[in-house]
């Protein structure tokens, strides 16, 4: 691949995720307005979840992430949350308020993945945009 197809796809692939951040912030409000906050972060999970098939995106949840290290793969119980279209992370808490493990937690998964964004969203705020934090893994 030369450098020219290489910044194409490079391109490809960042605008595929901007449509992802937009659906995921969409759909995360939708669901927020619909459940208000203090339910389980299973059940968030599920709606947004769903949310984001109906949009037409692939996700997988409960994911496991194994740690490699050198030429042993360990499965220590890592769990993404949920993963849409292999590109994105997001990661749902039900907390008071976000501490800074939380967000040590999304950018551990995000470099075991080898993936650049993630969002932690914390449910439990009276408006959504007080309780969603993207966060960049810079490779």
């Amino acid at each position: 691949m030369n450098r020219e197809e290489h910044e194409g796809r490079q391109g490809e692939v960042r605008r595929a995720i901007e449509q992802i951040v937009t659906c995921v912030v969409d759909s995360a409000i939708r669901v927020h307005c619909a459940l208000g906050p203090g339910l389980l972060e299973s059940t968030y999970e599920h709606c947004l979840a769903y949310e984001l098939r109906k949009a037409g995106h692939s996700v997988d949840c409960q994911l496991t992430v194994p740690i490699k290290y050198r030429e042993i793969k360990i499965d220590a119980g890592y769990r993404l949350d949920l993963l849409v279209e292999r590109l994105v992370i997001v990661e749902n808490k039900t907390v008071e308020r976000l501490l800074p493990i939380h967000a040590a937690q999304l950018l551990t998964y995000l470099r075991l993945t080898n993936l650049k964004l993630g969002f932690l969203i914390n449910w439990n705020v009276p408006l959504l945009r007080d309780g969603l934090h993207r966060y960049v893994n810079e490779l």
